[in-house]
């Protein structure tokens, strides 16, 4: 097995799968280094008419152009407790950002490198901002000033367990619910950073827990959900989904809702359960097999799933976005759209950024497409791609496009990061370029809100406030 890192911010463990690549030559291997220029192409004399038709294309509906849709007012945010904002993972619109000019920033430990990986989400509340760097140190910030109120070393003194990376952060009830690569979820008081109970874990954990219920629900590297209970970190019912040798090295953050969690898995699946005892309630695969792209044989799930009014929204890397019935499983439609992000449904449409760096703005009943942004249009001026348009002189035909974060949607804009160090703020009715600014870091994390500010948080590990 092959480990190969994205600017050192994802790791993707690929296997025999990749193998199967037809008869293209496979010029990259890892799927976030997708090359403007399709694979070199072979022929005899005469032409070639291709057997497999080309991927679909997802364009804007005639019918929907220039058509108005309802998006709910923006509110203002007292608390983000989880990486979704709610269990539901579902944040609609939020009050926030203002003229997205920089206030402060605070460096809060290990960044990114030798192993180690800045990949949870701050959270906030109680007029604090939390966050884990590179190595699972833990701290809390004043939201305001950015100071820091608080921090602690959770990595295990053992070392057994002393390299590890990933993992997140979910806030209730005045605790902080801590999980980690470095195998186990811990809790601790979100005032003063005191440790209440720490459980081990048989595998890594590489993203956030959802607290919902009196219960901790978190994605484990080996595709199990675990369970544990919030007041003292015991071991509560597991589920085991089906294995996968090719997948990204990540887990996303189970979504909650009433008695139901609704989990996604490396496998590419898209499970239902009951939050009291794990009964199974409903399977969906989001898995779109290409044969002309072995890595559509990645069928993970790294964004969270996202549930709002009666629904499921969810995209695989394999290429599927799917809208699917919470109650009984049935999709109600799906788009051959790949990503590594969390959809954000709002009002009468969803929005989702594509590995390549599109924004969709989709009908959230019918599936249809109001339009398309490329965020990747002009020039960026800072990073390792330059894209004007067309290939300029000097540039790098196999350059690797950037990486687009899960988007938020604040006062109007949609607003999402990239890993060469943009952020970029969109019209949500229209899709028009509003602003771009020079974060000077790279980001993968999606924004948050409090109290009118927007924070994020770098591969550098940085700590930014925008207001």
């Amino acid at each position: 097995m092959t480990s190969l890192r994205r600017n050192g911010l994802l790791i993707l463990t690929l296997a025999g799968a990749l193998a199967v690549s037809g008869c293209a030559t496979v010029q990259r291997i890892n799927p976030f280094h997708k090359s403007d220029a399709g694979p070199a192409e072979v022929a005899s004399e005469g032409k070639r008419i291709a057997i497999n038709p080309p991927d679909e294309a997802v364009e804007p509906a005639v019918g929907l152009k220039g058509a108005d849709f309802f998006l709910p007012d923006a509110k203002p945010v007292a608390e983000w407790a989880l990486p979704g904002g709610t269990p539901e993972q579902s944040m609609e619109h939020v009050d926030a950002g203002g003229n997205l000019k920089i206030a402060w920033r605070r460096s809060f430990g290990k960044k990114t490198g030798n192993g180690g990986f800045v990949t949870a989400p701050p959270v906030a509340g109680n007029g604090k901002i939390y966050v884990m760097d590179a190595e699972a140190t833990v701290s809390a910030h004043n939201a305001t000033t950015g100071a820091e109120v608080w921090k602690v070393d959770l990595r295990p003194k053992s070392k057994r367990d002393r390299e590890g990376f990933g993992g997140g952060l979910a806030l209730a009830d005045g605790k902080l619910t801590v999980a980690s690569g470095y195998r186990f979820v811990a809790q601790i008081n979100a005032d003063t950073g005191a440790l209440l109970w720490r459980t081990s874990t048989e595998q890594p954990v590489h993203a956030a827990p959802t607290v919902a219920g009196g219960r901790v629900f978190v994605v484990a590297i080996d595709n199990t959900l675990l369970t544990f209970d919030a007041a003292t970190g015991a071991v509560g019912w597991t589920y085991q989904a089906l294995s996968e040798s090719a997948r990204i090295l990540g887990a996303s953050s189970p979504a909650v809702s009433g008695d139901t969690v609704v989990a996604t898995f490396g496998s590419g699946e898209v499970v239902a359960l009951r939050t009291a005892n794990g009964n199974d309630l409903w399977n969906e695969a989001l898995s779109k097999a290409s044969r002309t792209n072995a890595l559509s044989e990645i069928r993970d799930i790294p964004g969270r799933p996202v549930i709002y009014q009666g629904d499921v929204f969810a995209v695989s890397h394999s290429g599927l976005l799917a809208a699917t019935d919470l109650r009984t499983g049935q999709p109600r439609w799906t788009l051959p759209i790949t990503g590594i992000t969390s959809p954000l449904p709002a009002g009468d449409v969803v929005y989702v950024v594509d590995k390549p760096g599109k924004v969709y703005c989709i009908s959230r009943e019918t599936g249809q497409i109001y339009w398309v942004r490329d965020l990747n249009e002009g020039r960026i001026k800072k990073g390792r791609w330059d894209f004007v348009t067309k290939m300029g002189r000097g540039a790098k035909k196999n350059a690797a496009k950037p990486l687009w974060s899960s988007p938020i949607l604040a006062s109007g804009k949609l607003i999402t990061a990239s890993d060469t160090g943009q952020l970029k703020a969109i019209n949500a009715k229209t899709g028009v370029l509003e602003k771009t600014l020079e974060i000077g870091q790279p980001v993968l994390l999606g924004p948050i809100a409090l109290n009118g500010v927007l924070y994020i948080v770098t591969d550098e590990a940085q700590l930014i406030a925008l207001r």
